[in-house]
């Protein structure tokens, strides 16, 4: 199931309207992301927000406005706080570096996909497409309206997760069926040969969500 073109150019991100608009978001994105990482490095040495602040040299009240974001630190501040905390400086900035994605699909509005082994009554439909990390995350939408010849296998890397939102089916995974009705779910690794083994009750509508390494 990991036949996909670049779906992620195609599919609609939406972070930016989430996190709001120009500079000003830019700026509280980053206050949260240092405040965030001043909190868990205190929290992992077992300090207080009082002790930490009297080593750096600041209020407790100032401290406390930081690590929940309302304020930002000068430059002087974070060295005090990198030296009180014995961490470097760019440290601070590690959360507000890492890429954050949103993804949202309108119903009806997700990407056709095409499956190797598919047949023109089973459509697919990509909801969204992560690859920021060491793993591909994606959502499938799956509609089948019509029994063909034969039922498609599939065998990739990774796990899958399944679940039925409409219709019946017995669902093969190696040499096991599960008897699947609405509501019912399945979670396995995807390296077996694995797919939909009779279609009991039409239309047949599921979720599908496949993980796998990135470079798999």
């Amino acid at each position: 199931m990991s036949e996909t073109k670049s779906a992620k150019d195609q599919v609609n991100n939406i972070d930016e309207k989430r996190q709001g608009h120009g500079g000003t978001a830019k700026k509280n994105q980053l206050e949260f992301a240092i405040g965030r990482q001043v909190y868990e490095f205190r929290n992992k040495l077992g300090i207080t927000v009082a002790d930490l602040a009297r080593q750096a040299g600041l209020s407790a009240g100032m401290l406390s406005k930081i690590e929940n974001g309302m304020t930002s630190p000068s430059l002087a501040t974070l060295q005090s706080l990198s030296t009180a905390l014995n961490v470097p400086v760019t440290s601070f900035f590690r959360k507000f570096e890492e890429q954050r994605d949103a993804t949202f699909v309108k119903s009806g509005t997700g990407l056709v996909i095409e499956r190797r082994g598919s047949r023109a009554s089973h459509q697919y439909q990509l909801l969204g497409h992560s690859m920021s990390k060491s793993v591909v995350v994606e959502p499938y939408l799956v509609t089948l309206t019509a029994t063909p010849d034969v039922l498609p296998l599939f065998q990739h890397a990774g796990q899958e997760f399944i679940y039925l939102l409409e219709g019946e089916v017995t669902y093969r995974h190696a040499d096991k069926l599960y008897n699947m009705a609405t509501g019912d779910s399945l979670f396995f690794d995807a390296d077996v040969p694995h797919g939909p083994e009779e279609l009991i009750k039409l239309p047949i509508k599921l979720i599908s969500i496949m993980v796998y390494p990135r470079n798999g």
